[in-house]
């Protein structure tokens, strides 16, 4: 702790999921995730945090005071998930009073995408997903309008919606070709993808139709910069991220909570809790 200057032992902290040192080149740009020193370390470059003790590297900058007394379920979301929705897929959406917006994929990430978005009132957020359990949960956090692709033509569904014109922001939250060219055909003219999934295989861009149509394309790894604002959207309740948890597991249930992931659809699950 004798490096340590901003937190005391025993203060309740929230851990990024990005580490930072705050000082270099990326870092002051704001691009934590690209820390020259840090970035996504924590169980991806060293051990990850699902353990009763663990050491954060450039702690006085990767750590979040907490108050006394805030739920730490619903803290628990922003040390990934709800940043990572709003910066990837809403901030870089440029989402704005009264545009329209599609988030293709209902999981967590997307539905982290839902909540945020309505700090910008646009007039529709158009969720698409096969689960109709998922889409339930969306339409109870805000969705206007649900779709399932497992039943109906995405692509029909939205241009119905948006008087044949697309959506101002078309937001990919799944991270496989098949919906990053969804968001490709329902995006209208002037409007942006704002591709949040991890993709591991290519997926195609379509410029033979899009080359004219202004639209932008953005990618981005979460840099955890919104974090403390979100943090306080959470004390003011103004956001309740507890929603997205379905499951709550103790540290000796951790295998049973990784087999209720695996089997999120059948298992109705959203984000798994594990206490210490």
């Amino acid at each position: 702790m004798e490096n340590v200057t901003t937190l005391n032992v025993l203060d309740p902290v929230l851990i990024s999921c990005i580490t930072a040192d705050g000082k270099c080149e990326y870092c002051r740009k704001g691009m934590y995730s690209h820390c020259l020193d840090g970035g996504w370390l924590l169980g991806h470059l060293i051990d990850g945090t699902q353990a009763e003790y663990v050491r954060i590297p450039h702690a006085d900058t990767s750590l979040y005071k907490l108050p006394q007394g805030i739920n730490d379920d619903a803290v628990v979301m922003l040390s990934d998930i709800l940043p990572t929705g709003f910066e990837c897929g809403v901030l870089n959406g440029k989402i704005q009073p009264g545009n329209t917006v599609a988030i293709i994929g209902a999981g967590p990430i997307g539905l982290a995408a839902l909540l945020t978005a309505q700090f910008y009132s646009p007039s529709q957020i158009i969720m698409i997903d096969p689960d109709d359990h998922r889409l339930a949960i969306a339409k109870h956090l805000g969705a206007t309008a649900c779709i399932s692709n497992k039943k109906t033509n995405p692509i029909h569904g939205v241009m119905e919606l948006t008087n044949n014109k697309g959506v101002d922001t078309a937001i990919e939250a799944v991270g496989i070709p098949e919906t990053f060219v969804l968001c490709q055909d329902i995006v209208a003219p002037g409007g942006t993808i704002a591709n949040i999934g991890v993709h591991g295989v290519k997926a195609d861009l379509h410029l033979e139709k899009l080359w004219s149509h202004n639209i932008t394309i953005t990618t981005r790894l979460v840099d955890t910069i919104t974090t403390p604002m979100l943090l306080q959207s959470v004390i003011s309740n103004k956001i309740d991220p507890k929603s997205l948890i379905s499951h709550h597991f103790k540290f000796y249930q951790i295998m049973e909570a990784y087999d209720t992931f695996s089997q999120a659809a059948d298992a109705k699950a959203i984000k798994v809790i594990i206490e210490m």
